[in-house]
């Protein structure tokens, strides 16, 4: 998936406007079988795009560059959990694993 994220000047004034082009080439995910992949990289896409817009770029992320691989950690979550739960917490786990 790869999306540009960011924020226009003026929507929060006490922060410059930055922009970001994340591209994740995989997304590794163990125990998530009964969830629709397209829509959970969707609820990812959208939550991460959230995140980047509240909370603004990290500062290991504003250098440039590229990360090879990236550690986003364990949740655990209900056997019945939805996609639009599951998607919000690994968009979460990706975005701290970033370092804020």
């Amino acid at each position: 998936m790869t999306r540009r994220l960011g924020r226009n000047k003026g929507e929060h004034p006490a922060q410059d406007a930055t922009s970001l082009e994340l591209h994740i080439e995989e997304l590794v995910l163990h125990g998530f079988d009964h969830l629709d992949r397209a829509e959970l990289g969707t609820v990812v896409e959208q939550a991460l795009n959230q995140l980047f817009t509240e909370r603004g770029v990290p500062p290991a992320l504003k250098q440039g560059g590229s990360i090879d691989s990236l550690d986003g950690g364990r949740f655990t979550a209900q056997p019945d959990t939805g996609a639009h739960e599951v998607g919000g917490q690994i968009a979460q786990a990706i975005y701290r694993s970033f370092g804020s």
